[in-house]
């Protein structure tokens, strides 16, 4: 069983916070800038009204929802890691203007800090996997979602065709938590539990029926790069 409690996993990212982007462009081949950008241009998003972006870890899909929708919107970013924030919050200064409402917010996704029926979109990228209880982080993203908006889930999968299914496996758990363990050493063996987490994460059907059960309606599933990730969107 992995283990996902609070104090491991937050501590674990404190570790790699320096080197988190460095490694996650490399060990998807940058292709993670054009999952989060196909992600974005699914979602039906409206200037003027709030987003908000959950695990945003280093800000990266908060960031750019807010380039897209402008100055009138505000965009929140939540992560219960104080120094992923530190860097999402540096990035924040180098690429949006001063005028542009992005705030970083510390805060688990479990109890997050914000009213009923708050934001139009609640968003998580890579992040869904992490949280202790998966169903009580799905039931507060639905909670502040507005009647009407979209919840999005951003999450890597497990592609079923024979030939690429193996070749997946393989990288994952033998050559990802070597790449990544040697360029971003931790104590917490953040490359090992990338593969133990992915493969424990409910996917396909099963992430829908968990997001039904949050409130969601309507659940779409995209699937990107031969199934190796899914956007599941659910409407509140």
């Amino acid at each position: 069983m992995v283990d996902k409690s609070g104090d491991r996993v937050r501590q674990m990212f404190a570790e790699i916070a320096p080197r988190y982007d460095l490694m996650n462009h490399v060990l998807s081949l940058n292709v993670d800038r054009h999952w989060r950008s196909k992600a974005l241009r699914f979602l039906k998003l409206h200037p003027g009204e709030p987003v908000l972006d959950t695990c945003t870890g280093t800000g990266d899909l908060a960031l750019s929802i807010a380039k897209q929708l402008g100055k009138e919107t505000r965009v929140i970013g939540s992560d219960f890691c104080p120094e992923m924030l530190d860097i999402a919050r540096d990035k924040r200064k180098r690429k949006l203007p001063s005028h542009q409402q992005v705030d970083f917010v510390e805060a688990d996704t479990q109890k997050l800090p914000f009213e009923d029926d708050t934001f139009q979109a609640v968003t998580v990228a890579f992040g869904l996997r992490n949280v202790a209880v998966t169903e009580v982080g799905l039931s507060e993203m639905t909670r502040v979602c507005k009647p009407g908006g979209q919840v999005a889930v951003l999450e890597f999968s497990k592609p079923t065709a024979f030939g690429l299914r193996h070749v997946y496996n393989a990288y994952f758990q033998h050559i990802l938590p070597r790449v990544g363990q040697r360029l971003a050493k931790n104590d917490q063996s953040a490359y090992q539990y990338l593969p133990e987490s992915v493969q424990a994460f409910p996917s396909g059907e099963a992430l829908a029926v968990l997001m039904r059960q949050a409130g969601l309606k309507n659940i779409q599933m995209v699937a990107m790069t031969f199934g190796v990730v899914t956007l599941y969107v659910g409407t509140k």
